[in-house]
């Protein structure tokens, strides 16, 4: 009887120490973590630091030439900014209307573009409007001119 107790205490003792182990390594793994962190971190600080030096170096310098250049920069700035927007808009334009034909076209041929079912239904709906809006109209008319008639005699 002294056996099996000896062997669930050694047993306890493995998982204790398997426990140690499992607490031991998250341990290592969370400094790893830390240290790599720290170490991208204050690589990158240093990178920015180093870039804003450079911009403030390079503002220092550029902005003499900016103040005797700006009668010449200014429109010429502006000039290829409104050439830039209108390429960029005529690009976008000349998409979407290429997009629009070949939907039209998938419709047209019956090959049933995205949203063609919702075209179908406002078609309908409007068609059916239209339809009241006449019967409304010729009810109207009708009431209009019996009245009319009524009046007159």
């Amino acid at each position: 009887m002294a056996e099996p107790q000896s062997l669930q205490r050694g047993e306890r003792g493995e998982q204790l120490q398997l426990q140690l182990q499992q607490q031991q390594h998250p341990r290592s793994h969370q400094v790893v973590k830390a240290a790599t962190a720290v170490t991208a971190g204050g690589s990158l600080l240093v990178l920015s630091a180093l870039i804003l030096a450079g911009t403030v170096i390079a503002l220092t310098i550029a902005t003499p030439l900016f103040v005797i250049f700006s009668p010449v920069l200014v429109p010429a700035v502006i000039t290829l900014g409104l050439i830039i927007i209108g390429f960029l808009a005529s690009g976008g334009f000349g998409v979407a209307a290429l997009t629009v034909l070949s939907w039209i076209y998938r419709y047209v041929t019956g090959k049933h573009p995205p949203g063609a079912d919702q075209l179908d239904q406002a078609r309908h709906k409007l068609a059916s409007k239209a339809r009241e809006m006449k019967d409304k109209a010729e009810q109207f008319g009708q009431q209009h001119l019996t009245s009319g008639q009524q009046q007159s005699s």
